[in-house]
């Protein structure tokens, strides 16, 4: 548990860390949940909850269970800012030689690099932090030798890699993690040092004289904020002339902000500054130095810059799990509106087809005409050839119709336009094959329903099977206008046996018609059912929630 001890006529006040192994449990099954959220569909609403979903996923993986599980693990101190900011510089300097690639030097696909003293490499060789980054391990170096002189792999392409450095200027129980560019021009770069600050003990973010007023250096400030993550910022390469001036400025932003107590470094520019070419004098970043010395080895300051962080995410799960349950009841109630389309539409149809089977609608055109010559110029055979393809015209109509009302029904969700759910999905020549195939074995089972009626009878006087079969699926099809059908069937097999196989046959037409529209139905709903949306996320997000207020 999460415990705020507050100090009387003090502003600040100090964070305990008491950590239970309930909570953790509560903790472990949240973000389960939070892992298991899915935003397939492309609502307005859905680049905010996927952002916040991997955003919370990553704060929760990097930093709050590790955290939490092993608070005797050293700080990590995230350096971030925009490009140009000269953070690998500051990094390099803190250090006291050259660790990272800065400036020019740096290759479009960065490799971030984290650096701790040589006692403290068994916390980060394993992925208790990070688990998404392969670690690349860099042997000592010989004085004086740069970062990019030892034999060293990126990766494979695709693979995350973070590459770590050991040294002994370092206090122990600190890291430095030098980050990508959060305005990198290539996306994978935005998106790892979005995610590495998030894994961060302490967010030290860069920016310069002359970009301190940018909107993204920003976004990350209110979100530290919001978070109420242990920060600090460093104004880098200021001119001498205007230091005075431009601190100021920057300071009553901050102030502006609701940040004017975040502990704030001024650095001047310095030729050393320019292109990452060297090491700035130890006097520049001596006080930001001394301050994360301080972080480490002060217990209270130690205790309270990692208390301060985890207690400020878990506090902002508050807000952030029901805006994530709300988006993913937000899916759910877009994919029902998309799935009542498809049911309206074919229930409809469905009642339709059951209602023109009754009125003997398929006894029809080239049908009707083949019954009214049948038995002089038509065969069996020929008669139940023009009833199955009617019934078939039939069922092909319903489906085109369904399918017509569902489209229009879709074309008007923007989430099914954008995910491209509009578009014609079967061909007319498809489901005219599977709904031949279907009325076909219809007819088929028919035959053999009929020739076991016929093998009972008297050799002497039994009628041809497919004679019966023929009258049968003419009495079943053709409503009043065939009233003389089932009397033929009644002359031929007997009034019990022509009653026996009209059930038999009328269950039979039911059940194939059921199982052509089913197949048809599915077929529409199974880019719904891809998406996999449930109502399940929402309830299982605020209840973990609950649990996780619970324990604490």
């Amino acid at each position: 548990m999460l415990q705020k001890v507050h100090k009387i006529g003090h502003s600040s006040h100090v964070v305990t860390l008491d950590v239970r192994p309930q909570l953790l449990d509560a903790l472990s099954a949240l973000r389960d949940r939070v892992a298991a959220a899915r935003f397939p569909l492309p609502l307005a609403g859905t680049p905010r909850a996927r952002a916040n979903r991997d955003e919370l996923l990553a704060q929760l993986d990097d930093y709050l269970v590790p955290r939490l599980r092993q608070p005797e693990a050293p700080l990590l101190a995230v350096v971030g800012g925009s490009t140009g900011a000269g953070k690998s510089t500051l990094v390099n300097s803190l250090v006291g030689r050259r660790v990272s690639e800065a400036g020019v030097l740096r290759p479009t696909t960065r490799t971030p690099v984290l650096v701790c003293h040589p006692e403290d490499h068994h916390w980060f060789s394993g992925m208790r932090v990070l688990p998404n980054l392969t670690r690349a391990w860099v042997p000592q170096r010989e004085p004086g030798q740069d970062p990019g002189d030892e034999p060293f792999s990126p990766g494979r392409d695709g693979e995350r890699v973070l590459r770590i450095e050991t040294a002994e200027s370092l206090p122990p129980g600190l890291a430095l993690l030098d980050a990508p560019d959060i305005d990198s021009l290539v996306a994978d770069n935005r998106v790892l040092a979005a995610e590495l600050v998030c894994a961060a003990d302490i967010w030290v973010m860069v920016t310069t004289a002359a970009r301190y007023a940018d909107a993204v250096p920003w976004h990350l400030l209110r979100t530290a904020k919001d978070h109420r993550v242990t920060l600090v910022t460093v104004l880098d390469r200021v001119p001498h002339q205007v230091v005075s001036e431009v601190s100021r400025q920057y300071g009553a932003l901050l102030t502006k902000a609701g940040l004017g107590d975040v502990p704030r470094f001024t650095v001047p520019e310095l030729p050393e500054s320019a292109w990452g070419g060297g090491l700035l004098p130890t006097t520049a970043v001596a006080p930001l130095r001394a301050w994360l010395t301080e972080q480490v080895t002060d217990p209270g300051a130690r205790h309270q810059a990692m208390a301060r962080t985890a207690h400020g995410i878990l506090d902002s799960l508050r807000s952030r799990m029901p805006e994530l349950a709300g988006a993913a009841a937000q899916q759910y109630s877009a994919a029902l509106r998309l799935t009542t389309a498809v049911d309206t539409a074919y229930d409809s149809e469905h009642a339709r087809v059951k209602g023109r089977l009754q009125s003997g609608a398929v006894l029809a055109g080239d049908a009707l005409k083949r019954w009214r010559s049948y038995p002089l110029d038509c065969t069996a055979g020929e008669l139940l050839d023009a009833l199955v393809e009617s019934l078939g015209t039939l069922l092909l109509c319903a489906v085109t119709a369904a399918d017509e009302r569902i489209g229009e029904a879709w074309r008007r969700e923007p989430a099914a336009v954008a995910a491209g759910l509009t578009e014609r999905d079967a061909t007319r020549e498809s489901v005219e094959h599977r709904i031949g195939m279907t009325v076909r074995r219809w007819r088929r089972v028919l035959e053999e329903y009929a020739e076991e009626e016929v093998r009972d009878l008297d050799r002497s006087v039994a009628p041809d099977a497919e004679v019966v079969a023929a009258l049968v699926a003419t009495a079943l099809l053709g409503g009043r206008r065939a009233r003389s059908a089932g009397e033929g069937l009644a002359e031929r097999i007997g009034a019990h046996g022509a009653l026996r196989l009209r059930d038999r046959g009328g269950r039979l037409l039911t059940e194939y018609l059921d199982r052509a529209l089913d197949i048809e139905r599915d077929r529409r709903l199974a880019p719904l059912d891809a998406l996999d949306v449930h109502p399940e996320p929402q309830a299982e997000l605020i209840a973990a929630l609950s649990v996780l207020q619970k324990e604490r």
